[in-house]
């Protein structure tokens, strides 16, 4: 492991002095730079967490050298940069381990695709995979890379199995990509929101503590083993609730019913298929802090699900289905005797009588908001990534403007955590 010798004092330009105070006060940073034309992002990064006192050490890979310099990284740093693995001077105390647990987080920006595989894998073959391999403290990745590799359904995989090995994320973003005339997701989050979610590592976040659950998506009831009842729903509002809660620092567990989405980063996932399903692991993962019910649940399915394809009769007419209603999973966390959480939430779709229909599901069910959205054909809502949603409680009607699901994600997850902060009176 080689450290590329470099000036510098560590302190601002401005020679103001670093913060001393904040969650990342005297947290010691190992800042992984990947190859990606997104490592420019890394100088100001540096500075950012500085500024806040958090002391950063470097590791440059090979590809990252392409893009910055280890005089420049180390200059800002105030520390030696570190490149190499097999560096005899540095590694007689094995370096890659004591780098390793030196630090109290590991930030890894650009985390390139190739970086995240070698992560998900076991794999270390450099001294970033390695020193990665070696830590036992947190590691924070932000992703950055071309749509299609985002997309990619190995990329997919890897994201998914470091999300449930315990790896936190920060973006992607969408915007503009570096190849000329593409955009999409996969630019890397801005420095301060890198810095942020390293906040929220050590108890930053607004709803650090705290525990939230949300449904997410549609059930499914069987008729036979091929045929279901269900509904359009695709989850993308839902999920990003969850994504914003567990952002803010909040212990987040997904209901989900069956969507394409891969699982958001951080989150614990609940896969469930049927409205009974969905129901049990609700009620097991209470009690909670917050409930945001999303899901737009079946409200009914077939009393007896046939073991067998039904087959069409010549000259028989359709099948006769005999329905019962499915349980109520909102009602019931809404007014649960015991367990019901401080604040409950409901999400109303509707074609028609919007408002009508919310205030009547809000007093119905319990619930403190109902988060009303029109989902009429020409509207695009389901499976969309834009919502025009009205926020409805017993203090009136809110009505925000047309967003993308992200954002009214993020706004919710800011309301429910400005409700939870006040205290109960000035709730709802």
């Amino acid at each position: 492991m080689s450290a590329a010798s470099t000036p510098g004092t560590g302190s601002r330009a401005d020679g103001a002095a670093a913060a001393p105070a904040g969650p990342l006060a005297g947290r010691r940073i190992l800042l992984v730079i990947g190859g990606g034309i997104a490592a420019y992002k890394s100088l100001d990064l540096i500075r950012r967490l500085k500024e806040r006192g958090a002391p950063v050490r470097a590791i440059l890979t090979n590809a990252a050298q392409a893009f910055v310099t280890p005089l420049s990284v180390g200059t800002l740093t105030g520390e030696g940069v570190f490149t190499d693995l097999f560096d005899l001077t540095a590694e007689h105390d094995v370096g890659h381990i004591r780098l390793a647990r030196e630090a109290d987080l590991a930030i890894v920006a650009p985390a390139t695709a190739d970086l995240m595989a070698k992560l998900a894998n076991g794999l270390a073959d450099d001294l970033a995979s390695t020193c990665l391999l070696a830590s036992d403290r947190p590691v924070l990745l932000a992703p950055a890379m071309n749509p299609t590799m985002w997309a990619n359904p190995a990329t997919v995989r890897n994201v998914a199995r470091l999300a449930a090995d315990g790896r936190r994320f920060v973006g992607p973003n969408a915007g503009p990509m570096a190849e000329r005339g593409e955009a999409g997701l996969g630019r890397m989050a801005e420095p301060l929101e890198i810095v942020a979610a390293a906040e929220r590592v050590f108890g930053g976040g607004r709803l650090a503590g705290r525990t939230v659950i949300v449904t997410s998506g549609p059930t499914h009831e069987p008729i036979d083993p091929v045929r279901y009842i269900a509904n359009r729903s695709s989850g993308k509002q839902g999920h990003a609730i969850a994504a914003a809660a567990a952002a803010e620092g909040a212990r987040v567990i997904l209901v989900s019913g069956p969507v394409t989405l891969p699982d958001p980063p951080g989150v614990l996932v609940r896969h469930v298929e049927t409205a009974r399903e969905m129901m049990e692991a609700v009620t097991a993962a209470l009690p909670a802090d917050a409930a945001v019910m999303t899901a737009a649940v079946a409200d009914w399915r077939v009393a007896a699900e046939q073991a067998h394809k039904l087959k069409k009769q010549p000259g028989g007419g359709p099948p006769a289905l005999d329905l019962v209603e499915n349980p109520d999973i909102l009602a019931t966390v809404g007014r649960h005797p015991t367990a019901r959480p401080a604040l409950v939430v409901g999400f109303a779709a509707e074609t028609d009588d919007l408002l009508a229909n919310a205030r009547g599901k809000l007093e119905r069910k319990g619930a403190d908001w109902i988060v009303a959205n029109d989902v009429s054909p020409a509207t695009g809502v389901m499976g969309g990534d834009r919502n025009t949603v009205r926020l409805v409680s017993r203090a009136g009607i809110e009505d925000w403007p047309e967003l993308p699901k992200d954002e009214v994600a993020r706004r919710l997850v800011a309301r429910i955590a400005d409700a939870l902060a006040a205290p109960p009176s000035q709730e709802g």
